[in-house]
């Protein structure tokens, strides 16, 4: 990967994971909360509304974040090291696996109408992707921290 494509995905990296970041605190710290507020008749059709718009809002950020990852992994370069690209992955696989696993079908559930277990269990479970996304960023901020100035 040469220096410009190399410089690219770091910076593609560093936005859409701190912008994940921003976001998952936000949702973890603000959204979620505000769950058990709702109301029992609203909920099904709000928690219908948060998961479509989320996936919107999340989807495009997320799958970018994945390409450079992926990118920064297996292409060979002589900037970034392969423990720290392969961290990342593995970070981003945690995110990925917790999602497919823990939030999405407490979400499933949860459209079925509030149900305080499963409203926990999203909230304590998010907490693996907030973690692991805030690891991400400062990840990412020291990969693009260590490069050199452009010419």
């Amino acid at each position: 990967m040469n220096d410009d494509w190399l410089r690219g995905t770091l910076f593609a990296q560093l936005a859409a994971t701190l912008y994940m970041v921003g976001v998952i605190w936000m949702v973890q710290l603000v959204h979620y909360p505000l769950y058990n507020k709702v109301g029992r008749e609203a909920f099904p059709e709000y928690e219908a509304r948060h998961n479509d718009g989320m996936t919107l809002v999340v989807g495009p950020a997320m799958l970018l974040e994945a390409a450079t990852v992926v990118l920064l992994a297996l292409v060979p370069n002589s900037r970034v090291s392969p423990a720290a690209a392969w961290l990342g992955a593995g970070l981003l696989a945690i995110i990925w696996l917790s999602t497919a696993f823990l939030q999405v079908p407490c979400h499933n559930r949860l459209v079925a109408g509030f149900d305080q277990a499963t409203y926990e269990r999203l909230v304590h479970s998010n907490w693996i992707r907030t973690i692991a996304w805030s690891l991400r960023g400062l990840l990412a901020l020291a990969m693009v921290w260590r490069q050199p100035p452009a010419p």
